[in-house]
């Protein structure tokens, strides 16, 4: 249910929650979508099955999210999952390539489905110890948030132009930081990078079938992680955005929602769809309207600009596949320092769960595979036997 309001807004231009959706969408697109792309690619993707990866999340996303926003006259906000595409870069390829990971997404959707059904499974995934989760998704972080630091060292004539105009807009336009970084890299890129003939040849949206294959390696590699990070980081936190604002919805249909999204996405090379964190207050928040029962309205413009958006999306994969690959992990790193120093403070709260934390931090950010699995569900399992020992009473 939604808090009743006492405003009367009959002069408000109904032009606001338009422009509050198109911003949700533009923003939430250009800071990030190159950190998809380069998940994608780094668990085995061609550069046309990346793109596809991309546009089919834009698509889906954008239609899930107008279906969902009309439904239930709800601000609801859908977006992929960021840190889920970092757990991709940090996981790497899979023992049977890019199929593998595919099966991996279908589980990880398959299991957040089973967490809008059977709600004692839900609770159980967020029985998980919040600092245990953070510092999983901090370690994954670590990697692309130094990508800057190195783009500086071995380009420094094409790196510092992003990072200076980032960190001046954070300055005065926090919003448009990580979007103006993406406008001045790809100005770098055409005018001081030579660009590959026919690089955009495949630029037109085109989606692309993977038939998926289903190992245990990448069950437990990447579509564990990739299903906790996505609830931790992503749909807990959404909700609890929704919350804030005065907006009550049922989790269970809107999980069942994102992960059946998240199944069609997968089978053309997307990740994960997920409750948006970060953008959500766009739309629920009173910028967007200041009535309430209103704000629903720049959700669906959000999700009719994403479909929009998913018709540039080969256009930008081309972007970043012709672009040298430092500097769009330089651009991946600076959109995810403001997620990675949330998941570390997130991590750090609870002074009693300090070494488990950073046990699991570690563990995650070293890289570590074995038996073919990645550092992330290393780095839980090796947190929560610290935080188990230490729990642990004594005779």
């Amino acid at each position: 249910m939604m808090l009743p309001h006492p405003l009367n807004t009959a002069s408000v231009s109904p032009v606001v929650p338009l422009s509050a959706g198109f911003l949700t969408a533009v923003v939430g697109f250009a800071s990030s979508f190159a950190v998809v792309l380069q998940g994608l690619e780094a668990v085995g993707a061609s550069p046309v099955q990346a793109a596809s990866g991309l546009i089919a999340l834009c698509g889906i996303q954008g239609v899930i999210m107008v279906w969902l926003a009309w439904r239930t006259r709800m601000p609801i906000t859908i977006a992929w999952s960021t840190p889920g595409a970092a757990l991709l870069v940090a996981t790497g390829l899979p023992d049977g390539g890019f199929a593998a990971a595919v099966g991996a997404f279908l589980t990880a959707a398959l299991l957040i489905l089973l967490a809008g059904v059977w709600r004692p499974f839900g609770r159980a995934v967020e029985a998980i110890p919040a600092s245990l989760a953070s510092a999983m998704l901090a370690g994954v972080l670590l990697e692309l948030c130094l990508a800057p630091v190195r783009a500086i060292e071995a380009m420094p004539w094409h790196a510092l132009p992003i990072i200076l105009v980032w960190a001046l807009a954070l300055r005065v336009a926090r919003l448009y930081a990580v979007p103006l970084a993406v406008v001045v890299t790809a100005a770098v890129v055409g005018f001081a990078t030579p660009v590959p003939e026919g690089a955009f040849d495949n630029a037109w949206p085109t989606l692309t079938f993977v038939m998926p294959t289903v190992t245990l390696d990448a069950t437990i590699g990447i579509a564990l992680p990739l299903f906790i990070v996505t609830m931790a980081s992503q749909n807990i936190p959404g909700l609890a955005v929704l919350h804030a604002n005065g907006y009550h919805p049922a989790p269970g249909p809107l999980f069942v929602a994102t992960g059946g999204a998240s199944v069609i996405s997968a089978l053309f090379g997307g990740h994960m769809l997920n409750l948006a964190a970060i953008t959500a207050a766009l739309c629920a928040g009173p910028d967007a309207h200041p009535d309430p029962a209103r704000r629903y309205q720049a959700s669906i413009t959000a999700g009719v600009m994403y479909v929009l958006i998913a018709l540039l999306a080969g256009a930008a994969a081309a972007f970043v596949a012709a672009s040298p690959p430092l500097l769009i992990q330089a651009v991946a790193g600076l959109a995810l320092l403001g997620s990675l120093a949330g998941a570390a403070s997130k991590a750090l709260q609870n002074s009693d769960e300090h070494i488990p934390a950073i046990v699991t931090f570690v563990t995650t950010a070293s890289g570590l595979s074995i038996l073919g699995i990645g550092a992330a569900f290393w780095g839980l399992i090796a947190g929560g036997a610290m935080l188990a020992l230490i729990k642990l009473k004594r005779p």
